[in-house]
């Protein structure tokens, strides 16, 4: 199912919201999305131009499991086999995203939204970036690009990741950026997986995907996207980027990063642009859930992993809950140092029975209550690289102090039980007026 699809459904659904009235990218379009979250909506009438936009589409994970077509609990599982059993995309010579050519491209044309007043200019956040290394192929992430002229971005570029080796490695890359991917899409580019696999396969292998040859650089693309960017980005030319909000909610520094020149813009004849309210819910959602997966796999090689949350609360990204079937008295202090393993940039991690629902804080906080002891179930780790996002984390370096807990219960009881009582079950129709809500 193609983001046009989805839109479609939505509507079938009476699920989005449609603003009518002319709206401005600079500022307004941002405050409704933040007001009106989570709940989708379509700008139709943009002040600046001709294109509307479309956000808050991926809010929750329960958006996510529907457009799978798959219960919320089978989404670590769905994610997990993707990556292991990823599938090569067809390939086809004529595709919906390059129903229009633009070789003379004029970014000022777009609603390339302006967010808050302290941001460093106009940002594309839902920006899926595409590059193609000689040895390790197709790679595929996420960069946010501030426009600084008519055909230039500054590229944020994170250092160690794999886009940054190709760049190191290169000194020019040539990319082709989709705005207006189907969450398939999204999600495979927000994975971590190692260099040189190839991320349009795991989207493939969660929704069928086809991909078309790009207009003026060498990549694929997939062929349904809305807008396409192309162009060149390059290491030794940098430009200041930022301030921006981050996955935190703050406002990340500025940075000189490498500056990304367009030369070609493709899109649908009737092309929709798609908004991604930096540190909001969908954008915590992009980033923390594909983390799951790759948690969930390094756990499972110590104990018996059932479920992960990478939770809204630390920002979808500096917290993860962990919920395993104890076998033995030390699997969940194993399952913390796994959980580490599988996201190096987490910060404090949480491991819980089965018994408790790791979506609800209250239950995570009344084992961490009920069932944990400093001196015995604590793990720290000081001085480890760590996030940054994280602005208690070292200026420059980044390192941190993280640590696990442990809030399972012990396998024997010498003392209280640890289990929670639970009341009878009874049928409240024989004992309560539905209507006067009164017995």
């Amino acid at each position: 199912m193609s983001l046009r699809d989805y839109l479609h459904w939505l509507d079938e659904q009476e699920r989005i919201v449609h603003v009518r009235v002319p709206i401005s990218k600079t500022y307004e379009i941002a405050g409704v999305l933040k007001k009106l979250e989570p709940r989708p909506v379509m700008f139709e009438r943009v002040s600046e131009s001709a294109f509307p936009v479309v956000g808050n589409l991926f809010c929750d994970k329960a958006s996510f499991a529907e457009y799978l077509g798959i219960p919320v609990k089978q989404i670590i599982r769905t994610l997990a086999r993707a990556i292991e059993e990823r599938k090569p995309c067809p390939v086809v010579g004529n595709a919906p995203c390059q129903e229009v050519v633009c070789l003379n491209p004029d970014l000022d044309q777009l609603p390339i939204l302006r967010h808050c007043e302290q941001d460093g200019g106009n940002y594309i956040s839902a920006g899926v970036v595409i590059a193609r290394h000689p040895t390790y192929g197709l790679n595929v992430d996420f960069h946010r690009l501030m426009q600084f002229t008519r055909n230039e971005l500054a590229a944020r570029v994170v250092a160690r990741r794999h886009f940054d080796t190709y760049l190191k490695d290169l000194h020019q890359v040539d990319v082709a950026v989709c705005i207006g991917c189907p969450p398939n899409v999204l999600a495979a580019a927000a994975t971590s997986v190692e260099i040189g696999v190839n991320e349009l396969e795991i989207a493939n292998a969660l929704q069928p995907l086809t991909v078309v040859q790009a207009r003026t650089v060498d990549v694929l693309v997939p062929a349904e996207v809305e807008f396409v960017l192309e162009g060149t980005v390059y290491y030794d030319q940098r430009h200041a980027e930022g301030p921006f909000v981050d996955l935190t909610e703050t406002q990340d520094v500025v940075r000189e990063e490498p500056v990304f020149r367009v030369k070609c813009i493709t899109y649908r004849h009737d092309a929709i642009w798609q908004a991604l309210l930096p540190g909001a819910l969908e954008h915590k959602l992009l980033m923390g859930m594909p983390r799951e997966p790759t948690i969930y796999r390094r756990v499972n090689e110590v104990a018996h992993c059932l479920d992960v949350n990478v939770s809204p609360g630390g920002c979808s990204w500096l917290h993860a809950i962990v919920q395993i079937d104890k076998q033995g008295e030390d699997d969940g202090i194993k399952a913390i140092e796994a959980a580490f393993a599988g996201h190096r940039s987490c910060k404090h991690v949480f491991v819980v029975d089965e018994d408790i629902d790791i979506y609800k804080p209250q239950e995570v906080e009344w084992a961490f209550a009920t069932r944990f002891q400093g001196d015995k179930h604590l793990v720290v780790k000081n001085r480890e690289p760590g996030s940054s996002l994280d602005p208690s984390a070292e200026a420059g370096s980044h390192l941190t102090t993280k640590i696990g807990f442990d809030l399972t219960k012990p396998l024997s009881s010498k003392g209280k039980a640890f289990d929670r009582v639970h009341f009878p079950e009874v049928d409240l129709g024989r004992f309560i007026d539905n209507q006067a809500g009164t017995p």
